[in-house]
């Protein structure tokens, strides 16, 4: 079928002429919203099924039904299915082919039901296995990133606050904080995927129908936890598609940081780690460039994500009950946001495995800065004196270092005890960047063998999936 055929409306009857041709294409949904096909399809499969289960359709109508739909996906995945504008969306293009196909029977799929509550449905089957398919790129993801933070568990690093040297960590400990984001940022997700899991199908066009339907029968055909509960709110209902934007909107974010770390340490002045050529582009002048370009734009997608979730917001906010063709327009941010999502997860999925680290970069580093400034103050503590003076002792002896050019752990004895003659030969035990990071040794801490076993329990959740 094409634009040319004209076809009828099947919600014609009440119109004296036809619709304005740049209305109909202002209106249309097709172009984007044909996604959901099979969906829709499958929506429709169940919907026949049970009306001929309550005794609306005949066996043999039901028969002709489901021969005919699925027929229509086989056309439509062979890319022989002929979309129509004249037909506005999706639900209607598959209904009138369907008529098309087996006749007067086809006209009668549409019992009980309205696009009200056939779009609600499709969108949630739809959202449902995108859902799915995102959980498991975030968890390919969290298993590379856990599987290289056991394998960098010792690789020593300059831990930062404001962006300036800190305490010394180690790169695993770092990369499992990553893994912590992400692990909130699944939960989130399993979380809205419950309340996408409701059947809105029998809602009809707001107040529900007359025909003696069985809503908890489509709900269990279509694999829904249930049917909802209130017919105004099933049709009219975004909450879902905000919600996983929300969601998309802080995983986004979290992959964001992520970013931001791996271009400043893919940087000359970093060198903390390198990435494959796979990932990185070269500039078309400057021959010595590497650029971190897909960490680059997936900082950058995060500004569209945010984008979308404000649309949702706003389109939903003045909207009364209960259906309004305002909720066309959640679709496409809708669509967006998850092809979003599913690349830059699949990116970073691919890339952080093959993560390389520059460990003597990191450790020169780390010996900069007078990380283990605060390993001195609690040694000082721990032999009797006063937090506040061991934090003035220790300040003297950084500034005393500045002007010197000298680390802690580069400085003699002698020079520590003219700030402090409780310090002893013991010093240098807690002043090494090995033995900083030890001593941090309880669950949350930095010190390897806690990296390690974190890294374990990581691993052992994300089997747990």
């Amino acid at each position: 079928m094409t634009d040319k055929d004209q076809p009828i409306k099947p919600w014609g009857g009440r119109f004296s002429e036809p619709t304005d041709a740049f209305v109909e294409r202002f209106t249309a949904s097709i172009e984007f919203d044909q996604r959901m096909y099979h969906h829709d399809i499958n929506g429709s499969l169940a919907h026949a099924k049970m009306l001929a289960a309550v005794g609306v359709l005949t066996d043999d109508e039901y028969q002709q039904i489901q021969t005919g739909l699925e027929a229509i996906r086989s056309e439509v995945e062979a890319g022989e299915f002929q979309w129509s504008v004249s037909l506005e969306d999706v639900h209607m293009n598959i209904e009138a082919r369907l008529t098309d196909k087996i006749g007067i029977t086809g006209k009668k799929l549409h019992t009980g039901r309205s696009r009200n509550d056939q779009v609600a449905t499709d969108i949630r089957l739809y959202l449902r296995d995108e859902i799915d398919s995102i959980a498991k790129e975030l968890t390919r993801l969290q298993q590379g990133l856990v599987s290289l933070a056991s394998n960098e568990a010792d690789t020593i690093m300059p831990g930062f606050t404001h962006l300036q040297t800190a305490q010394p960590v180690t790169f695993g400990h770092h990369l499992l904080a990553w893994n912590e984001m992400l692990q909130r940022d699944y939960a989130r997700l399993q979380d809205c995927r419950k309340r996408v899991n409701q059947s809105p199908l029998g809602a009809a066009a707001l107040a529900g129908t007359t025909y003696p339907i069985d809503r908890a029968m489509t709900a269990k055909l279509l694999g829904f936890e249930a049917p909802t509960e209130n017919s105004l709110d099933s049709v009219s209902d975004r909450d879902f598609a905000i919600e996983f934007t929300a969601f998309a909107s802080l995983l986004m974010t979290h992959l964001s940081r992520f970013s931001e770390e791996l271009v400043l340490w893919t940087s000359a002045q970093f060198n903390f780690i390198k990435l494959p050529d796979r990932f990185c582009t070269g500039s078309s002048i400057m021959p010595q460039k590497k650029n971190p370009d897909v960490p680059e734009l997936v900082r950058g997608k995060v500004g569209r994500v945010n984008g979308h979730l404000i649309s949702l917001l706003t389109l939903m906010k003045s909207q009364p009950l209960a259906y309004n063709k305002d909720n066309q327009e959640d679709k496409e941010p809708l669509f967006d946001t998850i092809d979003t999502v599913k690349d830059c997860l699949k990116a970073y999925a691919d890339m952080v495995p093959a993560i390389t680290a520059n460990k003597e970069s990191m450790l020169e580093a780390a010996r900069r800065g007078f990380s283990t400034a605060t390993d001195l103050a609690d040694y000082l503590v721990r032999k009797g004196v006063p937090f506040r003076d061991a934090h003035e002792i220790v300040g003297k002896s950084v500034a005393y270092g500045v002007e010197q050019n000298k680390d802690l752990s580069e400085m003699s004895l002698q020079e520590l005890q003219q700030f402090s003659d409780t310090i002893g030969d013991d010093v240098f035990e807690v002043l090494t960047l090995e033995g900083s990071v030890a001593a941090r040794d309880h669950i949350g801490g930095t010190a390897p063998k806690q990296v390690k076993a974190a890294a374990q329990r990581a691993s052992d959740k994300l089997g747990e999936r």
